[in-house]
């Protein structure tokens, strides 16, 4: 099994994670923030990596660095587990509707950080945590687990359901993206012999 762990300690944030890429999708997320405890329970659920993790942040200036820090370490996590990525099967993407919303994710484990994020202009937020928020924590995620990832939210009405369908594609294309390629035989899938 691939499993790994981290702790991060600031000024701003004391975050522990334990995790599971090869489990089956059950967590325990407890960070302060119930809307974004939510988010990283669907996280788990539908990409199927195990989470053990706790967050104590400054949610008394917001919620930023807390969202943003625990994106760190969810990326420098999973990151750790991937090993040298032989065998894995490198690229996922996913559609999720989510009632009037649509969402589309698509990651590529290339050690290449980038972030590409698309949503109608004016799209609302979650009641209690800005789409900028969700931003933050992708671009976090995205640059510590050295990934590209492309996010696109086609439309949407609701921002409860923004957020809900960006975190479930994102969980889908990443789970794709980590499965083993039995067709492989263990290579790491880049011609450059390297990710």
């Amino acid at each position: 099994m691939r499993t790994a762990s981290c702790k991060r300690t600031t000024g701003e944030t004391d975050i522990a994670l334990n995790l599971n890429l090869d489990g089956i999708g059950k967590s325990s997320i407890r960070t302060g923030h119930a809307f974004f405890d939510h988010m990283l329970h669907l996280l788990s659920r539908h990409s199927l990596i195990d989470m053990e993790l706790t967050a104590h942040g400054d949610l008394e200036v917001d919620a930023h660095h807390t969202i943003e820090d625990t994106g760190i370490v969810i990326g420098e996590t999973i990151l750790k587990t991937l090993g040298d990525k032989k065998g894995i099967q490198r690229y996922g993407c996913s559609y999720v509707p989510m009632d009037e919303t649509l969402c589309r994710c698509v990651i590529d484990l290339s050690n290449r950080p980038y972030l590409e994020f698309r949503a109608p202009q004016g799209a609302p937020d979650a009641p209690n945590m800005p789409l900028s928020l969700t931003v933050e924590f992708l671009r976090a995620l995205v640059n510590n687990l050295r990934c590209n990832l492309h996010v696109e939210v086609f439309y949407g009405m609701d921002g409860h359901h923004i957020a809900e369908a960006i975190f479930k594609s994102l969980a889908r294309a990443l789970r794709q993206a980590v499965e083993a390629d039995s067709r492989t035989a263990g290579q790491i899938p880049s011609t450059k012999g390297a990710l």
